[in-house]
């Protein structure tokens, strides 16, 4: 099996490259690539030096004529600008995220046409698709049935790829699969442009004795996933069978509810005092609309059909945080 993940070097492509490079498959099918597509190189060498793995980098839009010169089993796109990027600068997001997943599904489609095979492309979408709008507001708990309005150009974004994705599905060219993952925390690294990003970056400066600051008010509430949950959603919607993924809409993978302060509260539960004063809560007014915008309650039955469940505790989570930053 010959597999590319776009964004193969961020923090949660490293993490599906290592698990499918110590799984060395996928659907029951041998690994024979594993092709890794980045701005820059991974920094992990045990994947750069691996056997099955090539490294591509550069932007992904000028790459992908190049990468889809080759037929691919699977694909997993998790590259993308994020939330605060796309507000900040509108053309980057058109073209990084909008541009980009059209010229793979294309490219993808040029591929069905040479092999008479459908590809498996793996889209990773957001709760940003969600939001609340005038005529129709956000519900207290969003279902499967919930319709997304967002409410930000980057769940905007998503949600105009998530249909694209359904449409070159339904039309035979991939088997396409799309979930919309839960805000990942706490991701180890250094903080990017996602509005979300500080609901990893109040745990993990703290931890390493750094003082940071909390955008919103403690009484925010929010959807988590730790990264290991998020990995295993994406692998089991990937190997559901099509009956079993149930149509070709997006689904919502398992959230734990928790709000900013009972975050800080298993902080100081897991890792003392302080560590959780070194947290000062600073408001900032488009950090705080963007994140609040998002939902943070979740009923989905399709996820419970597929055996997934979110994490037990928001402390389970900084526990394995800890144990990951110790490997």
């Amino acid at each position: 099996m010959n597999i590319l993940i776009t964004g193969g070097a961020g923090f949660l492509g490293t993490l599906l490259a290592r698990k499918l490079l110590m799984r060395d498959g996928l659907r029951g099918q041998t690994l024979s690539s594993l092709t890794l597509t980045d701005l820059f190189p991974s920094s992990w060498q045990d994947i750069v030096h691996h056997p099955k793995v090539r490294m591509d980098t550069g932007d992904l839009l000028l790459r992908l004529p190049e990468l889809l010169r080759a037929d691919y089993d699977a694909v997993f796109h998790l590259s993308s600008a994020v939330s605060g990027e796309c507000e900040a600068d509108f053309e980057l997001g058109l073209r990084s995220n909008l541009e980009a997943t059209r010229v793979l599904l294309e490219g993808l489609r040029a591929q069905h046409s040479r092999t008479d095979q459908a590809p498996l492309l793996f889209f990773a979408s957001s709760v940003a698709v969600f939001g609340s709008d005038l005529a129709i507001p956000l519900p207290a708990v969003v279902t499967d049935t919930t319709l997304p309005t967002p409410q930000s150009s980057y769940g905007i974004h998503k949600f105009i790829c998530e249909q694209l994705i359904a449409d070159y599905t339904r039309k035979g060219y991939i088997d396409g699969r799309v979930a919309r993952l839960m805000t990942v925390s706490v991701r180890p690294g250094r903080p990017n442009g996602a509005a979300s990003s500080f609901l990893s970056g109040i745990i993990r400066e703290p931890l390493s004795g750094v003082a940071t600051r909390c955008p919103v008010s403690l009484e925010t509430s929010v959807a988590l996933s730790s990264p290991m949950t998020s990995i295993a959603g994406v692998l089991a919607v990937v190997e559901a069978t099509r009956e079993d993924f149930g149509g070709r809409t997006a689904i919502n993978l398992p959230a734990l509810t928790v709000t900013v302060g009972e975050m800080l509260q298993a902080l100081r539960e897991v890792a003392g005092e302080q560590a959780a004063g070194l947290v000062c809560v600073e408001p900032d007014a488009q950090i705080a609309r963007i994140v609040g915008g998002w939902p943070a309650r979740f009923d989905c039955q399709r996820t419970h059909r597929l055996g997934l469940k979110a994490d037990a505790s928001f402390q389970d989570i900084i526990r394995q945080y800890l144990d990951m930053t110790r490997a």
